[in-house]
């Protein structure tokens, strides 16, 4: 039997692409909503009538809704974090070999590195984490620890598009693309994958791209400031004049399209203008905290009145997913220069930088627990590579890119709280136990969401493509 979520990606002709850049010069919502609305004139759901965001039941039970994917941006130091190695601090200074060097292959003769963070059971599960997370440590009973990841490059760039897309080489769609394209939208005012982001991270709008997916899947920038998402404001002055200058549109629209009923690209114009009216209506009220409690602002360590900040990105998170998004990223940090987590120079740079993060990523798992929201909400926390236990200069105070093991977490949606899986080596270099390849990461998130990574499958040019590619296996242990 045909699987319901493959499609067959139609042709767009040159009057198509002609016709949508008319309707972006006509519209005066903004420019991530409008590409999202008018590709739905450029996927099967206009010339099938499927609306390709209609919300889509899964393949089997699901243990989660919708997903917030958290993306540490340069490479966090997984034996600094998550990952304990007494032996990194009795072994201090002593040298090691290794087969190869930020991608070169050779014999390196290398000085291991301590963390500067002590590690302490937490919880009662006692799961050991650094002083580096204090807060998040607080919720580690909720938290799934995966100690055994593996990349397949070490450079940011490639990593980066690897941990979004699965592929490591090419543009290929994102994991929210391909959540929001399997699942559909659980709200047509707002779209179904949002990424925050107050800086480009590496591989810039790859991260969000939804490539050859339908263009209605793609992600929806939010930066964080004053507006953060321009011209959502209405150009009527007042919501009611706006409403009959849309009633008298689609009266108009309404005549035309009775006289043009073969041409699917004005049907699907009318109904992105029917669906930014919807938008402009919602999403203010998502970006207005003034809402929120006192305490809550307290929780996530939010200033009233604040606008910026992780804080801000992660209490945007979840009155979005309140609010039916599907997939929400939230990304800390930008490319080179931008006050990442790439730390080469000087490991102390993560003090701060975690000091800006792990309250507000407490505080969300906090919040989704006290709402109920984190038993079909899954969280995952991860960064593109983990960071050296070692360096060519002995008592070099950074480290460097590390992809042949680091850690990322998930909490809520069905993931095994208070649980660790995989094991590096006694040194935190390579997996010594249980791998788990981005692949498989990818697998687990779409098996969680209840999709099965080997049948979320789109076809184009004649191949049938998936975020796994052709690998992954779900890892079943960290699944409650």
């Amino acid at each position: 039997m045909k699987n319901p979520l493959c499609y067959s990606q139609k042709n767009t002709a040159p009057s198509r692409r002609g016709a949508l850049r008319s309707m972006i010069a006509g519209t005066s919502i903004f420019p991530g909503i409008v590409s999202q609305l008018l590709a739905e004139g450029n996927s099967q759901g206009a010339t099938s009538g499927i609306d390709p965001l209609a919300p889509r039941p899964a393949q089997f039970a699901p243990k989660a809704k919708r997903v917030i994917f958290l993306f540490m941006n340069g490479g966090v130091s997984h034996v600094d974090s998550w990952d304990p190695k007494p032996k990194l601090f009795s072994d201090a200074g002593k040298t090691v070999s290794v087969n190869e060097w930020q991608g070169r292959k050779g014999d390196y003769k290398m000085f291991l590195t301590p963390p500067l963070w002590k590690f302490h059971p937490r919880g009662r599960s006692g799961t050991e984490v650094s002083d580096l997370f204090p807060h998040t440590a607080q919720c580690v009973d909720d938290i799934c620890v995966i100690r055994s990841l593996r990349s397949d490059h070490t450079n940011h760039y490639e990593s980066t598009l690897g941990m979004h897309t699965g592929s490591f080489n090419f543009a290929r769609p994102s994991i929210g693309s391909w959540i929001s394209y399997g699942l559909g939208s659980e709200n047509r005012n707002l779209p179904s994958f949002v990424v925050i982001s107050p800086q480009t991270p590496y591989a810039g709008n790859q991260v969000w791209a939804s490539d050859f997916l339908p263009g209605a899947h793609q992600g929806t920038l939010v930066v964080p400031g004053a507006e953060p998402i321009a011209n959502i404001g209405r150009r009527a002055p007042t919501k009611r004049l706006q409403e009959l200058e849309l009633k008298a549109m689609n009266s108009m629209n309404r005549r035309h399209m009775e006289e043009r009923s073969h041409d699917p690209i004005l049907a699907a114009r009318i109904k992105s203008f029917e669906t930014a009216f919807g938008m402009q209506m919602e999403v203010p009220d998502i970006f207005d905290l003034s809402q929120e409690s006192a305490s809550t602002l307290d929780l996530y360590g939010l200033k009233q009145g604040s606008k910026q900040g992780f804080a801000w990105q992660c209490l945007v998170a979840r009155r979005l997913a309140e609010r039916g998004v599907r997939f929400i990223e939230l990304i800390d940090g930008g490319s080179a220069g931008t006050g990442n987590w790439d730390a080469h120079g000087n490991m102390a740079t993560h003090g701060p930088l975690a000091k800006n993060v792990d309250q507000p990523i407490a505080a969300l798992l906090k919040d989704l627990k006290q709402r109920g929201m984190l038993e079909d909400t899954l969280v995952v926390w991860t960064t593109e590579f983990g960071r050296t236990p070692f360096k060519e200069t002995a008592g070099a105070p950074g480290r460097e890119h590390h992809h042949w093991v680091f850690s990322s977490w998930m909490a809520g949606g069905g993931a095994k709280g208070g649980s660790v899986y995989g094991e590096s080596d006694e040194l935190g270099i390579r997996v010594a136990k249980d791998e788990v390849h981005v692949h498989d990461f990818h697998a687990t998130i779409l098996h969680l969401l209840g999709m099965d990574h080997e049948n979320l499958t789109y076809r184009h040019n004649g191949r049938d493509y998936r975020l796994t590619d052709v690998a992954g296996r779900v890892v079943h242990e960290v699944v409650s």
